[in-house]
């Protein structure tokens, strides 16, 4: 498919290319997007972009390789130079309320489209409120937190919505969704981040940036999730036919921010209103565990675990000497060991009566074989393709992974992430 006509020197920069995330990204770039791509690698040090580019020939010797671009996160004259040679940019320069807001800002104001892989939803909603309108006003595409954190669960959801409104002709009534499997260890830029998001915002600002549709381009009728109740809300652990024991999702709140701004943006963008999944919409996001006992131990852990960092700052320092650094993660060797898969379910917005209120919609995803930071490589540069190669029809602004609808779920499903969804009696 041939790309769009544009007319700057790229079709697509990585920015933080030789990071840990960054090479993965420009890995999975090289071996998978089509050859004919203009592209380059940006960031601080041209003896490690140079490098990455090294590496890139080794994976793909038959293409040309990227271009190398200077650029510093805090330089803004520099991300402005750079921002208007490129169609697109891909940032994984983390954390981002530290690195983040400058390459936003520039992205807005220029028209250069933008991806990241942030997961730091305080620091998103603040750079919607901050440059929404300077994004509108140059066509600007902003796509923050297309990576492990929040797209399978955005896409899961989007999916689980138009498999209820295609099979019942409804609208959706809840999506219900748990991490089923997860073999990972999280990288330093991960770490930073959380480490980086109590230094940076005040409690008050973290809850009102996780609150029910925090991020939604407008208010819902009946804001709130779905109810658990005390025991749940105690012990965190509880039993759920279709998944099984399930608990507290340590991307629970990041990943609902997502979904529940695509509920907003499906209800009010005029070219994806035929697809919006309905006013009383409410979504859940779980962890699936062995038992209910450990399903307790974990929702504990990431209760007082989370409460610790978020008020003591030495147990903050004393975290920060012992975890990987930003740049880097776990060695490429265990990589094949990895695997994430998701699974959830959807009812349709219909009264109990009805015979269709028995009905449901399921979905499982999975990604296997690599890294999630590979995934989330994998996930930014399917994104990027995406935007080159199909008449999106959105406006400036900034939206989420849902919003590109099924051309971007067929390309993760070609490049590995693979989802399935089918009708549950």
């Amino acid at each position: 498919m041939p790309f769009k006509e544009h007319g700057r020197q790229y079709d697509l920069v990585v920015l933080g290319a030789s990071g840990y995330t960054g090479q993965l990204t420009a890995e999975h770039i090289v071996t998978h997007l089509p050859t004919n791509l203009k592209w380059a690698l940006a960031g601080r040090s041209s003896n490690k972009l140079q490098a990455v580019v090294e590496q890139c020939k080794q994976l793909n010797a038959d293409r040309q390789a990227p271009g190398i671009e200077l650029a510093d996160t805090n330089n803004e004259e520099q991300l402005v130079e750079l921002a208007k040679k490129t169609h697109i940019l891909i940032t994984t320069v983390g954390p981002y309320c530290i690195y983040g807001e400058k390459v936003v800002k520039v992205c807005a104001e220029t028209g250069t489209h933008y991806l990241d892989c942030t997961g730091e939803f305080p620091w998103v909603r603040r750079m919607i409120e901050k440059y929404e309108k300077s994004a509108q006003a140059s066509g600007a595409l902003l796509f923050p937190q297309f990576g492990i954190e929040s797209a399978p669960a955005d896409l899961c959801a989007y999916l689980l919505a138009q498999s209820v409104r295609k099979e019942t002709g409804s609208t959706c009534k809840d999506v219900t969704l748990t991490i089923a499997e997860l073999n990972s260890a999280p990288s330093g830029g991960t770490l930073a981040t959380v480490l980086s998001i109590f230094d940076k915002f005040s409690l008050g600002e973290v809850r009102a940036a996780t609150g029910p549709y925090a991020l939604s381009p407008i208010k819902h009728a009946e804001p709130s999730r779905k109810p658990g109740g005390i025991l749940q809300a105690i012990f965190g652990s509880h039993y759920v036919p279709e998944l099984g024991s399930l608990t507290t999702s340590p991307a629970g709140s990041t990943d609902a921010t997502q979904v529940e701004r695509s509920w907003g943006l499906f209800a009010t963008t005029p070219s994806l209103q035929s697809q919006q999944y309905g006013p009383n919409f409410r979504f859940a996001e779980y962890y699936t565990a062995k038992s209910w006992l450990a399903g307790v131990g974990i929702h504990w852990a990431l209760l007082f675990g989370g409460l610790m960092l978020a008020i003591v700052p030495p147990v903050r320092s004393l975290v920060k000497m012992f975890v990987y650094q930003p740049g880097q993660g776990p060695e490429k060797s265990g990589h094949h060991k990895e695997s994430i898969e998701y699974r959830g379910f959807a009812h349709p917005d219909v009264p109990k009566e009805d015979s269709k209120s028995s009905q449901k919609a399921y979905v499982k995803a999975r990604f296997e074989g690599g890294s999630m930071y590979y995934l989330t490589g994998l996930l930014l540069a399917q994104g990027a393709l995406t935007l080159l190669e199909e008449d999106v029809q959105l406006e400036g602004g900034f939206y989420t992974p849902a919003c590109l609808k099924q051309p971007l779920v067929d390309r993760v499903n070609k490049a590995g992430f693979k989802t399935e969804t089918r009708m549950l009696a």
